[in-house]
């Protein structure tokens, strides 16, 4: 059986860490840093996950300057909001929820917003920093996926890598950082062809596609290394619902040597990337 990755349990132990660092910073600099986490419409999903950043800012001690806003808000006067706290010292980190509602560009919206308050790291200037190794603000589910890696004790280097997916949000970051840790990568996309023959090939497989348990047993090779960063909720034979990865579970962990569970693995440090990333813009204000 794989090992399992507690995503949990990293989590705990990197927040109690900010916690610690935030309390004698905010001593010394008089404030504690400050993350707005912005909400159009009612979306379900992204009202849980709002609430979950918020909690966590609560908890080891960040500012929370969340705004949400009704379905019917118009780009300028979120363009707006996002200019004032641009301007804002209070505000170290800036997020927008995404999905966004159809009558909105996203990709304007975050464009927008100051590059060293990114507090997903999706602005070009920070994805550019990326691609060339460069210190910055880094996409947070990415982030925490290499976090998982590094405490597993998961070499890397010259490992053959493969992702399954290619969104801006985790997809092509992520093979960005694992190629900046000298593995091998390949991508997986919707046009690839021979697939099973590919992630077969995988040292490491990062399943990134949001389609539940597509990832099945016959696609792995014995003691591949698997991060699931699909969340899915689906209903049972009984009709009740329940979150599942984008992998089976309960056959790929019969061949894995490690393995991320949903819920559990990566989703829990995706939100502590979040705080990371906004003690990281705090702190490169005063030093």
């Amino acid at each position: 059986m794989a090992k399992i990755i507690d995503g949990k349990a990293l989590a705990k132990k990197i927040q109690a860490e900010i916690s610690t660092e935030i309390a004698a910073l905010k001593h010394r600099y008089g404030r504690a840093p400050g993350l707005a986490v912005l909400m159009v419409g009612d979306n379900p999903a992204s009202a849980a996950y709002v609430k979950n950043k918020e909690t966590a800012c609560h908890k080891v001690g960040i500012a929370s300057f969340g705004k949400h806003f009704h379905q019917s808000i118009t780009q300028a006067e979120l363009e707006l909001i996002i200019d004032e706290l641009n301007n804002d010292d209070r505000v170290d980190g800036i997020l927008i929820q995404l999905p966004l509602p159809e009558h909105l560009d996203a990709i304007a919206l975050i464009n927008r917003l100051e590059p060293t308050k990114d507090a997903d790291g999706l602005h070009p200037n920070n994805l550019g920093k990326l691609v060339r190794g460069e210190p910055g603000l880094r996409s947070c589910t990415p982030a925490g996926v290499m976090a998982l890696l590094a405490e597993s004790q998961i070499d890397i280097e010259g490992k053959n890598a493969v992702v399954i997916g290619r969104s801006i949000l985790v997809g092509k970051p992520i093979a960005l950082m694992l190629l900046e840790a000298n593995a091998t990568v390949t991508i997986i996309h919707s046009r690839t062809k021979n697939i099973k023959e590919i992630t077969r090939q995988a040292d490491i497989l990062i399943a990134a596609i949001g389609k539940p348990e597509v990832i099945t047993s016959d696609m792995i090779k014995p003691d591949t290394v698997v991060i699931d960063v699909g969340i899915n909720r689906i209903n049972d034979h009984e009709g009740k619902s329940r979150l599942v990865g984008d992998v089976d579970y309960s056959n790929v962990s019969e061949i894995a040597s490690h393995i991320t569970p949903v819920p559990g693995g990566v989703g829990p440090m995706t939100v502590t990337m979040l705080l990371k990333n906004t003690l990281w813009a705090y702190k490169s204000k005063f030093f």
